[in-house]
Order: structure tokens, then C-alpha cells, then sequence
């Protein structure tokens, strides 16, 4: 379903401030995978998933999407068959609109416009019950503009539309990092249930190594522009936060040193 080939990004080539984020990057992604990415600070996981929105384009190398090259196709035309969900709940969501206005436009993503009622009686019940899986309460509250939703409520409606139309690959960065852990849990068990309903092609960004390990069927490790661990299966399953650590430091001969990743 997606597949990175030889992959580089460097920022501010040829000055002072030159960073190598992506260093000749292959990942390939099954259909149905949900990958985590886990690694520390600059390791590039961020840049990963930009580079795959099309946010930039990589210096050298392609980016395939279901079979499709897309790397030279731009940010906007890619968001018909992209879900994305980001670090911060304000960017995911029209704050001055309501709940229902806004599940409405991610209902139309990609789709042609019309001019009829930009809300059918039948699609608003849609909208109620898919609310009501969240089970935050929100199915009552279509007409709440979401500017008035917590962090964690904000993050759940932006998972619905991020998911309601089944995108090829839906990409998550940190997308639980501002929240606090109660609400982060909550927010992850939605994301686990949208991802295994509509077997979503999934890149999870995190920060919190037992998430990372806790979740999806497949974990990969970046370092300087590089993943340097891909585990899957059961031997995903047997992972723990200490044999993760033995794993990087054999694998890029240095000691892991982020304490975020590490105190998440």
C-alpha cells in the first residue's frame, strides 16, 4: 500500500544549519499494516510522514501510494486517499464550525460538490451514530462548535474524519502527545478500533516507546534518517521497553537517550 524508495531529505543543504533528515529511506507497507515509529529527537519520524502528505518533496528517491507514484503530486491532491491526524488538536478541526458542519466537509473530501443542503437529514443520523462510538457523549451534541470540545474530545471527532471515508493510509503524529494520559489511553483505543474496523493502512508516530510496543501489528526504529529495527508478529509481541533499548543500542552502537520516549 505504500512504499518509500531510497528516500532522502536534507534541510538547509551547503550552510551551518544542514540536516540530514531522511538518509536513502526504503519502507514498504502492506495492506492492513499499522506500523509504529518510534525514535528520538531528529531521528526523522515527523519528516517521514510530511514526506508522504506531500508537505515536501524528498531531494531524491519515490514514494508510491497503492501502486500510484505520488511523489512529484502535491500536498492538496493527495488528501482525497489520505487520513491525517496531527500532534495538535486545534489543527485537525474548523473550530468556529459545528461538529456536524465539520464531519460533513471531511464527508465530502475528494468527492464533487453540489448544490443542495449542505447537511441531509440521513447523513446527520449517520454522523450521530458514528459519534456515539466514541462514546464521549457527542452524539448530542451535532450543533456544539468544536472550538468548545476538550483536547481529547477535538482529537477523538478529528480520528472520525480522518477515518470516515477509509483513506488508503492514515498517517498519526503524536497524536496523543498533548494530552494528558487518561484521555491519550481513550484516544488510542479509539484509534485501535477505527484501524482494525476499516483495516487501515496506518503510520503511527510516537514519542512513548510502551504505546509504540502496545499497539499495531508491526514497530519500526529511526535513527539519523534510517530505520534501523523492523519488528513484526509475534516477535513484536514479545518486546519489551528494556529488549527495544538492547535492540537500538546494538543496532546504531549508541545508547538511546531521549527521556521523553523513555518517561512517556
Amino acid at each position: 500500500m505504500l512504499e518509500l524508495s531510497h528516500v532522502t531529505k536534507t534541510f538547509n543543504p551547503g550552510t551551518i544549519n544542514e540536516k540530514v533528515a531522511l538518509n536513502d529511506l526504503s519502507l514498504t507497507l502492506n495492506d492492513g499494516d499499522f506500523v509504529t515509529v518510534i525514535g528520538g529527537n531528529g531521528a526523522g519520524k515527523s519528516t517521514l510522514l510530511n514526506a508522504v502528505a506531500g508537505v515536501w518533496k524528498p531531494d531524491c528517491g519515490t514514494i508510491t501510494i497503492d501502486g500510484a507514484d505520488i511523489t512529484d503530486i502535491p500536498e492538496y491532491k493527495r488528501a482525497k486517499f489520505l487520513g491525517r491526524v496531527f500532534q495538535d488538536p486545534m489543527m485537525g478541526t474548523a473550530a468556529d464550525m459545528q461538529i456536524e458542519e465539520n464531519l460533513a466537509l471531511a464527508a465530502r473530501r475528494g468527492k464533487r460538490h453540489t448544490l443542495r443542503w449542505a447537511i441531509k437529514k440521513s447523513e446527520r443520523e449517520e454522523f450521530r451514530k458514528a459519534l456515539a462510538e466514541l462514546g464521549l457523549g457527542l452524539e448530542t451534541r451535532l450543533t456544539t462548535k468544536v472550538g468548545l470540545l476538550s483536547g481529547g474530545q477535538r482529537q477523538a471527532v478529528t480520528l472520525l474524519m480522518a477515518t470516515m471515508n477509509r483513506p488508503k493510509l492514515l498517517l498519526l503524529d503524536e497524536h496523543t502527545a498533548a494530552l494528558d494520559p487518561k484521555t491519550a489511553q481513550k484516544v488510542l483505543e479509539i484509534t485501535d478500533k477505527f484501524v482494525d474496523e476499516g483495516k487501515l493502512t496506518t503510520l503511527m508516530v510516537t514519542h512513548n516507546m510502551k504505546d509504540a510496543i502496545a499497539h499495531g501489528n508491526r514497530l519500526i526504529m529511526m535513527n539519523e534518517g534510517r530505520v534501523i529495527i523492523d519488528v513484526s508478529g509475534e516477535e513484536k509481541k514479545k518486546l519489551t521497553v528494556e529488549t527495544l533499548l538492547e535492540l537500538f543500542s546494538k543496532s546504531s552502537g549508541t545508547e538511546f537517550s531521549n527521556d521523553r520516549a523513555l518517561l512517556g
